[in-house]
Order: structure tokens, then sequence, then C-alpha cells
């Protein structure tokens, strides 16, 4: 993309409105735009992250054996009276009628659509194990909006659910969900922390938060400080093998890690002083098992092997994909802007000439952006007259993670400038061996197909 072509608001002031790092960022490189409260529209910069992280997390859920569907936003308070959660559930609920004076809602979650569906198809043991999830539209009408994506009213988030014959079958799923998750929020250069968490009111006894430490988290957090030196790293992982995903489960919540809601003084004390931390954390997602509460409701039952009529053991997993933006910048940014980790950066490198209209600058910015292209880069190619300086601004502000600079004197010495975002240190080299550095990074770094 040539930046003269792109839609790119960027605000030069601070939003007098934004209270956090990410909701001030967002609005200055021109990512979002508010419509109403806790609503917005996601401008392309926005839009272009937002679809990064959601095929992110739709290739570790194929990856983890599970199927991808789609509900409608709207669904019919029928459902939701069988299940007992339609009184139950709150103002956070938009309730509405159509035109047939019907009672009808926005989707707040799908825990019933999916029982439903469920229920009309599927009758037999043989066809379970059985995950299937979303990715879809979001609305809870919280009654304090605020700080951005964060906690928006409108939200975009991936929700699956898992229909299992046992509760050994089912508390499987459940591992194998924490292990898709800890891989895809290592892929988006975050630290999550699965905590043990309430499960509200979705229900269940089982169910563990995940967590991004951050100032500016809504949650305090309690957890011994070993548990920050984890991580998933590339290893292999056979989703089937229960002994793999269950020690997986115990290598990552064995240590103290709890939310402000779950947490237990005496338990913690048992931590070694020099361990223990209280922090603040944002919330990214949440797995829950919650047996046959929906099933038994709702009439979601199987034949098993015996002939007996059974209801399904099930769970639900969310990941909240728009409010990932939102951690990510909190978690990732200085005083300059974002810094986007490279699995979720919208451009994968920045071009800035430094001298428009210099047929040598020009051309070699030319070249760069055509080879790295047709290498299936995404590179963004700051053409526009402007001063060096601006050019510098915006790209350290929209958070690129690699730039490369070119102007008529490096290009006399045969060389660009290849500067990193996050350590801001440059080095001079030819344009092919800044090509083939950009290779290297992203070797490291894949995106997923439709990224």
């Amino acid at each position: 993309m040539r930046l003269s072509r792109y839609f790119l608001p960027v605000l030069k002031e601070n939003p007098a409105e934004a209270q956090i790092v990410s909701h001030r960022l967002m609005l200055r490189a021109g990512m979002i735009k508010q419509q109403a409260a806790g609503i917005y529209s996601w401008l392309p910069l926005g839009f272009k992250v937002l679809r990064k992280i959601e095929n992110i997390v739709h290739d570790e859920q194929i990856k983890a054996g599970h199927i991808p569907m789609q509900m409608p936003t709207l669904q019919p308070a029928d459902l939701w009276r069988e299940s007992g959660r339609y009184d139950a559930y709150g103002p956070e609920m938009l309730r509405m009628k159509d035109r047939h004076d019907r009672d009808m809602l926005f989707s707040p979650t799908a825990e019933e659509m999916f029982t439903d569906v469920f229920r009309a198809h599927v009758n037999s043991y043989k066809d379970l194990p059985l995950t299937i999830y979303q990715i879809q539209w979001k609305f809870r009408d919280e009654v304090r909006p605020r700080f951005g994506v964060m906690r928006g009213r409108e939200f975009y988030m991936k929700d699956g659910y898992n229909f299992d014959l046992t509760k050994e079958d089912a508390l499987h799923a459940y591992n194998r969900h924490l292990v898709s998750y800890l891989r895809t929020y290592e892929r988006m250069g975050l630290q999550a922390i699965p905590m043990r968490a309430d499960s509200g009111p979705i229900g269940g006894d089982d169910t563990h938060e995940f967590l991004v430490l951050a100032e500016t988290g809504e949650s305090e957090v309690f957890y011994d400080s070993q548990i920050t030196d984890l991580t998933f790293g590339d290893r292999a992982i056979d989703y089937d093998s229960r002994e793999e995903c269950q020690a997986v489960l115990e290598e990552f919540t064995s240590r103290y890690a709890r939310t402000d809601e779950t947490h237990d003084e005496a338990a913690f004390n048992e931590v070694p002083e020099e361990r223990r931390r209280v922090a603040r954390g944002i919330e990214v997602g949440q797995i829950f098992y919650f047996g046959t509460k929906y099933s038994d409701a709702m009439g979601a039952t199987v034949v098993d092997n015996e002939g007996n009529k059974v209801p399904v053991h099930m769970g639900s997993h969310g990941i909240g994909v728009s409010r990932l933006l939102g951690a990510i910048i909190e978690a990732s940014h200085d005083e300059k802007g974002i810094i986007w980790p490279e699995g979720v950066t919208p451009f994968h490198v920045g071009i800035v000439n430094l001298k428009q209209g210099d047929d040598a600058a020009d051309s070699a910015c030319e070249s760069l952006y055509a080879e790295l292209t047709a290498a299936g880069f995404e590179p963004l190619y700051d053409d526009r007259n402007e001063r060096a300086g601006g050019k510098f601004a915006t790209m350290d502000l929209i958070g690129l993670p690699w730039r490369i600079t070119v102007g008529p004197r490096g290009l006399a010495n045969g060389v660009v400038e290849l500067t990193s975002r996050r350590t801001g240190e440059s080095v001079e080299m030819a344009p092919a061996e800044a090509i083939a550095k950009i290779k290297e990074i992203y070797a490291k770094h894949p995106h997923p197909k439709g990224a």
C-alpha cells in the first residue's frame, strides 16, 4: 500500500476523551472512530489488525480440531427462556421486539443458540466429541462503557462450545482449549496468564481467565512470579493426547494465579514472599466447563452405547478479539506510539522516502516496494511529499515493527537504513540485504492465510 492512497486519518493531538494509552493511540493512529458510547467504526488500519488477530485465532482453533461456523447476532428470546437466563441475565442484555411483537435480543453470548443447533442435528454418541465455534459481533449494554475497545458495548468475540459424552471427555476439551489459547496469545506477542476465575452468569465450576498484565487492567490479580517465566514456545502438541494436554494445564496452572474475585489470601501466603506479586490485568479470554447445565435445561441429549438417552457435557470458550487490540497496545507501546509485534502488524515493513521526487530515491523505493510485495509481504510505502520528520512520526505512531529509510546520501554509498521500532536501533545495509533480513525476521512469525 502507498500511503498517498491510503485512508489513515491520524491525529496530532491527544483526544480529550481517551483515558488510557490504547484508546488514545487507536484514535490518534486513525484506527477507530466512536459512533456512540462504546460503539466504534473500525477504520482501515484498525480493521486490518482486527483481521490479523481473527485469522490467528481461526488458525489455532482449527489446528486444535475445532470447527468454525456462524450464528446470527439477533436471537429469539424463547431459547433464553428455556435455559432460564432471559430474566436472570440483567440489563446488560439488549432486548427488543420485532414487527410481529416477538421478543428478540442482541446476542451477548451464544450458549443457547449453539445448544439448539446441536440438539437439532446430533443424537448419537458416535458423533462426539464435537467442538464448534464462531467469531461474531456481540453486544452487552455496559452501564459505563469506557477505555475504547477495552470495555465497549459492541465487541468482536470468538466463542466456542464443546459437546462431549462424559465429564472426562469435556475436561479434555477444556485442556485442549487452554493449550490452543496459550499458542494463540504467544503468536500475538502476548504473555496471557491463565488464572482461576469466577464463572459469572455463564455458570460452571471449572473456569480460567487469561489475563495480560498491564497497569490499566480492570482486574486486580495475585500470582506467583514463577508463572511469568513460562512460555509455550514452538513445541509440538498432539491435541488428541489427553496426557499431553493435561500436562500443559498442570504446568501453567499449578502455581498460584487468581483474580480478585477468587483470591484466597491464605493460599497466596503459602507462596514464598519474594515471589508474591500483586498487579493489574486485562482479561483477553476465558474457558468454562459447566457440565449439563444447558443440555439438561434444553434437552440436548444423545443415545449412548448402551441405548440410554443422556445429556451431553458442555463447556464454552471465549477470546475477546477486538479487546485484544487494546491489550496488545497496552502491553507494547512507548511515548511515540504503538509497537506492533510481528505476528499482528498491519504492514510488515514501512518504506520511508526521504526525498520524494529524487530519481534515485524514487527508483530505489519502487524497487524495494515491488520486491517485498513479490515476496509475499505487505509494505507500507510513505510516498507523500512531506518532510522527513513528519514521515518518521507517522511510522512511529502507527507502530510498524520495521522501517526501511531511503535517501540520496545513503544510496550514494549503496545502502539503505533498516530500523527496529522496538529498540530504535538502525543498521545500514544494501537494499537486497534489507529484503533478506525482513524475510528472515518473518520466517519466525508466519501470518495465517487470509490475513
